[in-house]
């Protein structure tokens, strides 16, 4: 895949904005169309981050390498079955990966593998940040990459939801030593 292919469409008005407040650790969650998956992780990751008492430390945002969603609510299978568990996705819109993404973000979770071959072809040599698959937060799961439920029953969103709440709250275990933070979401003691 060539550089200029999967940045080769605007991007979209309306994207994810950060959380106010003084984030020194920023998460792009990208899947193919930012329709399903990767809008879902960064509802659950929201949502993880808030009861974390991390709200407002970490900007989180999703993105896809496909141009074909741009400026799209989420597929409304994922946002039906987010509300069931208490998330809402109905503000957030598809937008395309842009080569500033590299910069502003110092963690880029892939839902699969291709999409990781595509963003690692992609990243700029200068970029000194994690590029993995978000499955790497949840290594009791049997499976390395979250399934894309678009073409099948809305059963793969609920499975969907599965592997990613697993996934982000490992991640929030993985990220809450470097924010410096106590469990109770309090700065340690000096």
């Amino acid at each position: 895949m060539r550089f200029a292919r999967w940045f080769g469409a605007r991007e979209a008005s309306g994207t994810a904005k950060a959380e106010p407040g003084n984030e020194s650790i920023s998460v792009l969650f990208v899947c193919y169309g930012n329709i399903c998956r990767s809008p879902t992780a960064e509802g659950v990751f929201r949502v993880a981050l808030d009861r974390a008492g991390l709200a407002g430390r970490v900007r989180t945002a999703s993105a896809g390498v496909g141009r074909s969603f741009i400026g799209s609510p989420p597929d409304r299978r994922a946002i039906q079955a987010a509300s069931k568990r208490g998330y809402d996705l109905t503000k957030l819109r598809g937008r395309q990966v842009n080569p500033e993404d590299f910069a502003r973000f110092g963690w880029i979770l892939c839902m699969d593998e291709s999409i990781l071959r595509a963003l690692a072809e992609m990243k700029p040599p200068e970029f000194d940040g994690h590029l993995g698959l978000l499955l790497d937060f949840a290594p009791e799961q049997s499976l390395r990459e979250v399934p894309d439920p678009y073409y099948g029953a809305p059963a793969g969103f609920e499975r969907v939801l599965d592997l990613i709440e697993a996934s982000t709250t490992g991640l929030v275990a993985h990220l809450r030593p470097l924010l410096e933070i106590e469990p109770t979401g309090q700065p340690p003691d000096q």
